[in-house]
């Protein structure tokens, strides 16, 4: 009999243990669904025609979104290295997709979708490139163009200036950084003016708290008889940077010269910006915490929230108890 009543708690017991695991696993988001870096509105369009293949378009739209991902976390040092990631590989990298509008225009079919990728998948593909991928934060920013033309003596800032009026022209998706114009203003004119002998060590915070933001490029061209020395300031979370080059041979009256030059200016102020906000993948720190398991709702509250930091490179639960959840995270940072 002694032996019965054994067996029939330890048979209590084993289904209290299998219920709890059972609740934990359907609970928990860490286990079955990483983070995902979200890619929407890639829009395509194609001739109808008698061969026409609504798969080889939605095809060609993750392979553009995959792209544009790439263009939005990776350092241009690196792009050419992801230049051949076949089809096969870019589909295993993706969670969903859906198409999120569809239509037929004489005779031509457009297709707008939005794709969502595996943030572990892509993170583990750029390790193995040795690829440090950055976090694809968007930014606003202040960008003063200022144009000291030594020749002529003359200082040019707003619609007088080329740079400024060209500069956001041709706007990119994957763009991180929204540059955000100062309006024309004679006294910010005058004060450059005032100050054009020492702009390296002139604070511009007295124009750009006009537009109450803290994070600013500056770009200064002294152009010369013979060739154009370049100033810029950057300053992101009160982080200052400050660099000067030459620039040969530029002609400020040409736009397809200034159109090349703003597209340079823009990558190198991306990648600033994106080694600033770099993940060394290589770094994983295990870190293990105990849950109490008796809240289901805190548990997944819990979990959302891990996987909303984008330092977490994952999480599960690799022991329970009938008390807690032992959780191992790992986490890409020091």
């Amino acid at each position: 009999m002694k032996y019965i009543f054994q067996n029939l708690k330890l048979s209590k017991l084993y289904i209290f243990f299998l219920l709890v695991s059972v609740l934990n696993i359907f609970f928990s988001t860490g286990i079955s669904h990483a983070k995902t870096f979200s890619i929407n509105d890639v829009e395509l369009s194609t001739p109808f025609k008698i061969n026409f293949d609504k798969n080889k378009i939605i095809d060609e739209g993750f392979i553009q979104a995959f792209n544009q991902l790439i263009l939005s976390i990776v350092q241009t040092k690196d792009q050419q290295k992801l230049k051949q990631v076949p089809l096969n590989q870019i589909k295993g990298m993706i969670d969903t997709f859906s198409i999120k509008e569809e239509k037929f225009v004489d005779e031509i079919y457009y297709i707008k979708i939005n794709v969502s990728f595996n943030k572990k998948v892509i993170f583990d593909l750029l390790e193995n490139k040795n690829i440090f991928p950055s976090l694809p934060v968007k930014k606003n920013i202040i960008f003063l163009p200022i144009i000291i033309d030594q020749n002529k003596n003359q200082v040019k800032m707003f619609s007088d200036n080329i740079i400024y009026n060209f500069w956001n022209s041709n706007v990119k998706e994957y763009d991180l950084l929204n540059y955000i114009l100062p309006t024309e203003d004679l006294e910010d004119l005058n004060l450059i003016k005032n100050n054009i002998e020492n702009l390296e060590n002139f604070e511009f915070k007295e124009i750009v708290k006009k537009y109450n933001l803290e994070n600013y490029i500056v770009s200064v061209f002294f152009i010369g008889p013979d060739q154009t020395r370049l100033l810029n300031k950057i300053s992101f979370d009160n982080k200052k940077n400050l660099k000067n080059s030459l620039i040969n041979n530029i002609d400020f009256n040409s736009n397809s010269e200034i159109n090349k030059l703003i597209k340079i200016l823009k990558i190198t102020f991306e990648d600033y910006w994106k080694s600033q906000n770099e993940i060394n993948t290589s770094v994983k720190l295990p870190l293990t915490i105990s849950v109490e398991n008796n809240n289901n709702i805190k548990i997944y509250k819990l979990e959302e929230k891990l996987s909303e930091i984008d330092l977490i490179y994952n999480f599960y639960i690799y022991k329970f108890d009938n008390k807690n959840n032992i959780y191992k995270i790992i986490f890409n940072g020091t």
